[in-house]
């Protein structure tokens, strides 16, 4: 397919933590669609430059920068350093997220706070700071990656589950503020996907996981990356403020 013809071309997305998983998947993924992409990771370089260059091989311009995207000053730093060398930034999609989970008896300060700034801190950083862009072009997609924890708050995850459930209620907001300037938030809540983030489920706590899903299997991050592409494309252009629940029917008896 010509470039001219893809659905993304001329667009510049901020994928953060994509250096792999779901991140990874999706910079890939809006690649394909046409987007020059800016790829942001933490601490694995060796990573972050594996996603670039199969991001070039596509024929696209591509970015790595590294940033702790909790932190203000890191992600005021990447966006000047994205803006200056591609240009407006007017796709986010705010992925990068961790675990610590816990009891809540057995849960310290750290382990919520650490969990809450680098999962909703680091969402709301990097949404003020890509609206500014897609405000004046008066056209964004953001798309914010929760979780069906977020929606099912299981025992043992109430940090992660705060903070994916958080997420939900921020990109709502979102959508209300900025419907007017033709921005779009929408959320994708994965289900179980294999990723670097579940590889620490005992193998017990996986066939439950399986057991509750009405597919019997795990997803993919490509799937994933299919559904979001989609929220940053022309065609879902009507659609804001709405939560994509992409786990094989394990909410749908919400």
């Amino acid at each position: 397919m010509e470039a001219a013809s893809l659905p993304l071309t001329g667009k510049v997305a901020l994928v953060t933590g994509s250096g792999q998983g779901i991140g990874r998947a999706t910079a890939l993924r809006l690649a394909q669609a046409g987007a020059d992409l800016v790829i942001n990771y933490r601490s694995n370089r060796a990573n972050a430059e594996e996603t670039l260059t199969s991001i070039e091989t596509l024929g696209r311009r591509c970015i790595a920068i590294q940033a702790d995207v909790s932190q203000e000053e890191d992600v005021t730093r990447m966006f000047a350093t994205a803006t200056q060398a591609l240009g407006p930034i007017t796709i986010l999609i705010n992925n990068a997220g961790t675990t610590r989970d816990k009891l809540i008896l057995q849960m310290s300060l750290q382990d919520f706070e650490y969990v809450m700034n680098s999962n909703l801190r680091s969402t709301f950083l990097c949404t003020k700071a890509a609206l500014r862009s897609m405000m004046k072009a008066r056209w964004g997609r953001i798309v914010n990656v929760s979780s069906i924890a977020g929606l099912l708050a299981p025992a043992g995850q109430s940090n992660y589950a705060a903070s994916k459930a958080a997420i939900i209620a921020f990109t709502m907001s979102t959508a209300r503020e900025m419907a007017s300037r033709n921005i779009t938030a929408n959320v994708v809540a994965p289900g179980y996907i294999p990723t670097e983030l579940t590889s620490t489920l005992t193998e017990a706590q996986r066939k439950f996981v399986l057991d509750a899903t009405e597919l019997g299997r795990a997803g993919t991050t490509e799937e994933i990356a299919a559904a979001i592409s989609f929220l940053c494309s022309p065609d879902a252009g009507y659609i804001t403020g709405q939560v994509l629940s992409i786990d094989g029917g394990s909410s749908m008896h919400l």
